[in-house]
């Protein structure tokens, strides 16, 4: 058999994914045979083919995936594609509930809620996961903890969405009521000059001030689940709210308040984070695929960079790694994309 007849990888679409999301391969030699699919190979996993063509594949990336390569083998032929490089998500955590952005300070913890029906308390409100991936319990009395937030000295803020409450957490893990009244508190985000912005999914975008005063910053459509918040490199506001339509908007806030559609097509947009470049990365679906999606800084352009189901948030690390938070677990890649600074 000539190398020529070895099937080959072109492209890969999108180049990062997390287990359960398909990605689109592109080549040639795809060939099947006695009515059998290509063997599409994650690392040293299994994927499952769900579309195949002799130049054109879509595939499922399986649990356990690993390796930062995919290869296609030809069936019952022991021969396959020269590995593809892609990122590949690994499991960290699950049996949690994120309901937006994990957290991520400057030693690398991580901090991520387990949210829960509203109104219902659970035994551990909130996770502290270690740079070396150890899961530990760390606050046990919030109810319904929804966003999370980092000041520049890396003290942590929570929003709950049961009681419109803000907590500050101590390094032990205790959480002190910070301001209250704040309606069904969801997404929040500090600016550059320590104000922190409240989501209320009635439609309201709160300012606190660093002495504790409240102001009506931005008022916006209602949320059929939650506001989530995200700053620019420019110290923006860019808010999502996901509503009952499938065409959703991401909304960019001017420092004097004012509301402008950024971007508008996506499905069910949620959690949001910039790299250093200014692009916006969302958890949301585009064109009916859901993941990542990447989003120019004017607003033009969109993309799909990441493929996974069930996403609600990220954080974009200056190192290069992401943390992609699902509803049920978080996972970490190795990503070509640098994130922003962390706080403190």
């Amino acid at each position: 058999m000539s190398r020529n007849s070895l099937p080959k990888i072109e492209s890969v679409r999108p180049a990062a994914a997390i287990p359960g999301g398909d990605i689109e391969i592109l080549g040639s030699g795809f060939e099947s045979r006695n009515n059998m699919r290509p063997q599409v190979r994650f690392g040293e996993a299994d994927g499952s083919v769900v579309v195949a063509a002799e130049n054109f594949l879509v595939a499922r990336v399986p649990e356990g995936a690993a390796g930062g390569s995919v290869r296609v083998a030809l069936p019952g032929r022991s021969v396959e594609s020269e590995p593809y490089p892609m990122a590949l998500g690994t499991q960290i955590a699950d049996n949690l509930h994120p309901v937006a952005n994990p957290a991520v300070d400057a030693e690398g913890n991580i901090y991520v809620t387990f949210s829960g029906p509203r109104g219902e308390k659970v035994p551990v409100s909130l996770y502290k996961i270690t740079a070396n991936y150890t899961v530990k319990p760390f606050v046990t009395e919030l109810m319904n903890p929804t966003g999370l937030a980092l000041d520049r000295h890396g003290v942590l803020y929570v929003s709950c969405r049961h009681d419109g409450t803000i907590h500050r957490i101590t390094p032990d893990g205790r959480a002190e009521q910070w301001v209250e009244g704040m309606g069904i508190a969801t997404g929040i985000a500090f600016d550059r000059e320590e104000n922190l912005f409240v989501g209320d999914r009635s439609g309201t975008i709160f300012k606190i001030t660093p002495d504790g005063g409240i102001l009506v910053f931005a008022t916006l459509e209602p949320s059929i689940a939650a506001y989530h918040l995200a700053f620019s490199p420019e110290g923006e506001l860019y808010v999502t709210g996901p509503t009952t339509s499938s065409y959703d908007c991401v909304y960019r806030i001017r420092h004097n308040g004012d509301v402008q559609v950024f971007y508008r097509g996506l499905g069910r947009p949620q959690g949001l984070a910039f790299d250093r470049q200014g692009n916006l990365y969302v958890a949301a679906s585009l064109g009916g695929r859901r993941g990542v999606v990447r989003i120019t800084p004017d607003g033009q352009q969109a993309e799909l960079v990441l493929s996974g189901i069930g996403i609600v948030g990220l954080v974009l690390l200056p190192t290069r790694r992401a943390i992609i938070a699902t509803n049920d677990a978080l996972y970490h890649l190795d990503w070509d994309v640098e994130g922003l600074p962390l706080p403190g």
